[in-house]
């Protein structure tokens, strides 16, 4: 059993902020379904140029196109929970992460196969550990 990690102090003022943002965003860009899934507030209809990919997490607001089906929106809700832990920090961390999804820290974490990233098993970044000897 994993301890959830604790947010970085005035990570959830950032977390607050993020979402205000993202929000306006959403709002003014948004010329689809607005929706509410969880606590992640779903704006669609995004033209592409107002996010990244198939759909960029900002705070607890995802803006996407159309990419908005139960496995993504599992997957963005992960990122809601960075977004808690680390506040303000996260678009640094994540940059500094990579660009490259496979390796990214935080693609991982919020699962691959769910941000439509891979398709079947998802790949090892290293080989499995050989048993100790005795």
């Amino acid at each position: 059993m994993s301890a959830t990690p604790r947010a970085l102090p005035l990570a959830r003022l950032g977390y607050w902020y993020a979402t205000a943002v993202g929000f306006v965003w959403g709002t003014i860009w948004s010329t689809g379904r607005v929706e509410r899934h969880d606590g992640l507030w779903v704006f669609r209809g995004m033209p592409k140029w107002t996010f990244g990919r198939g759909g960029s997490c900002v705070g607890a607001c995802y803006l996407t196109a159309h990419n908005a089906g139960p496995a993504v929106l599992r997957h963005e809700r992960v990122h809601v929970e960075q977004w808690r832990r680390y506040g303000l920090a996260l678009p640094l961390l994540y940059a500094l992460a990579g660009r490259d999804p496979l390796q990214n820290r935080f693609e991982i974490e919020a699962g691959l196969r769910d941000g439509g990233y891979v398709r079947g098993p998802v790949p090892r970044t290293a080989p499995p550990a050989a048993p100790a000897a005795r």
